[in-house]
């Protein structure tokens, strides 16, 4: 070896050794969130699919097959945790909520509530509060619920029978069912829900998956008399409880439209607020949890966001925008054990996430689980808040930026696009755009406005924005945005 290439040998060598560390050194998920998993006894299957807290510091949970546990001590370490079998029999509960002294738990048939006598963990009286839709034995006929609203209403979503029909009554709805047991039918439209439960404020969003009439997986905002988008349950505007509260759409949704388009003429379709692009952010999106006083990390009151086929929870910011909601999408948290459906946030700021990979698969490996999730008391370099404006979008970080790379537009890119509206499965990626970053301005210490030549409505805004460092040259954990712009908001007056 010469000595010209003994020098660029050497200098290339230094070079290499002083890029390794950094990225070596780059952060990760577990640097700020610990998963702890919770180990199941031998012989019960659970494929866990409600999460609720018992008054006395005891967890409950249920699963597909039918049995419901109460979990003792479920902050201590995971192996002393103590299993005792709460309830049996029940028809593919999947969800758990628990007001007034009661345990409340949706069936595939029928809202039940069950109570303990004795305090023995074991349930002793069992009773029906409503059961006023079907059942026709289709495997697809589930049926998820939530905790009670501000005014007492537990919300029911039912999917249809299969992916296209509503066999029996309400398939394809959401229903209300009153402290009282009176069922309310509230919106129409449903297809395939993977959970359905309440934010900060009490208003109930629920998750649907790619099929008929959903290009993507989704979650949406439930406003009571909407209509959520898949037709196939229309039928039931004929009974004489949805006449009482609703009327029928003048019009009918158009195959292989766009929904900007078929807003126009159908007044009563809600747009998702939340789309997670197919195959990029999940398949399967489920239940959603929420940090209601900021002690699980920087997101306060953003939707923690399941994923039954990725085993991950996605990160959601919301904002309503002309009377509608939209906002953006982040990848969150990833390593949970099976395919996650079920989330619970204990005020401690512990998660609770449940799961099964029975029907559908799910990366987790795992036939079933139950994991915790815990702060550590550090906070990410994220994107915390991604709000939009007239000409493109205002990023807030959950640090300090670093001013040049956090105005070089080199730092950005973005695409633009969406799924067809239509009767057939799914949708590929359409009408794609490539919007031009314009211009990148530190306005604040943790705040970016990015403008762009053109936004689009009703297309998803994916914001890459890998080349930002925070002040301490920190890269962000997670740089990808995907923003659902259902409204463009009005220009701003100086």
């Amino acid at each position: 070896m010469n000595k010209k290439n003994l020098i660029f040998t050497l200098f290339a060598s230094f070079a290499l050794g002083q890029i390794m560390p950094a990225n070596a050194a780059n952060p990760v998920e577990s640097d700020y969130y610990q998963i702890d998993r919770i180990p199941i006894p031998d012989g019960v299957v659970l494929e866990t699919s409600g999460i609720e807290m018992l008054p006395n510091g005891k967890l409950a949970v249920c699963g597909r097959r039918g049995n419901v546990y109460v979990l003792s001590n479920p902050f201590g370490k995971p192996e002393d945790i103590k299993w005792t079998l709460y309830a049996e029999g029940l028809h593919e509960p999947l969800n758990l909520a628990f007001t007034d002294g009661w345990l409340y738990c949706t069936q595939r048939g029928e809202l039940t509530r069950m109570k303990d006598m004795d305090g023995d963990d074991r349930a002793d009286i069992f009773e029906t509060v409503n059961d006023g839709w079907g059942i026709t034995g289709d495997y697809h006929e589930y049926a998820f619920g939530t905790r009670p609203d501000p005014n007492g209403d537990m919300w029911i979503v039912l999917c249809l029978t299969g992916s296209f029909s509503s066999q029996i009554d309400y398939r394809g709805w959401c229903l209300r069912i009153t402290k009282e047991g009176e069922l309310i039918p509230t919106a129409s439209g449903i297809r395939s829900p993977g959970g359905i439960g309440l934010n900060h404020l009490g208003e109930a969003f629920y998750a649907d998956n790619q099929g008929p009439w959903n290009g993507s997986s989704s979650l949406k905002h439930i406003p009571p008399g909407s209509f959520q988008g898949h037709p196939g349950g229309w039928k039931w505007f004929d009974l004489d409880a949805v006449k009482k509260v609703m009327k029928r759409p003048e019009n009918e949704p158009k195959s292989e439209s766009r929904y900007p388009v078929e807003r126009e003429r159908v007044k009563e379709l809600t747009p998702p607020a939340l789309v997670f692009p197919h195959g990029v952010l999940g398949n399967s999106t489920s239940g959603f949890a929420y940090d209601g006083n900021g002690k699980f990390g920087p997101f306060k009151n953003q939707l923690l966001v399941c994923d039954q086929t990725f085993s991950v929870v996605n990160r959601g910011f919301l904002e309503k925008i002309n009377g509608v909601y939209q906002g953006a999408a982040f990848s969150f948290l990833k390593g949970f054990g099976s395919g996650n459906i079920s989330a619970y946030m204990h005020p401690s700021g512990t998660l609770f996430i449940g799961g099964t990979d029975r029907g559908w698969g799910a990366r987790g490996g795992k036939r079933f689980a139950i994991d915790r999730v815990t702060w550590k008391n550090k906070v990410p370099f994220e994107i915390h808040e991604m709000r939009a404006k007239p000409d493109g979008f205002e990023l807030t970080f959950t640090h300090e930026v670093d001013a040049k790379t956090a105005s070089d537009l080199k730092s950005y890119s973005m695409s633009a696009y969406t799924y067809i509206y239509q009767s057939k499965y799914g949708s590929p990626v359409v009408d794609k755009l490539n919007p031009e970053i314009l211009g990148a301005e530190v306005t604040g210490p943790k705040t970016v406005r990015v403008t762009v030549d053109k936004l689009t409505k009703g297309h998803v805004h994916e914001l890459q924005a890998k080349g930002v460092r925070s002040l301490d040259n920190k890269p962000i954990l997670h740089p990808i945005g995907y923003y659902t712009l259902n409204e463009i908001p009005p220009a701003e007056v100086n």
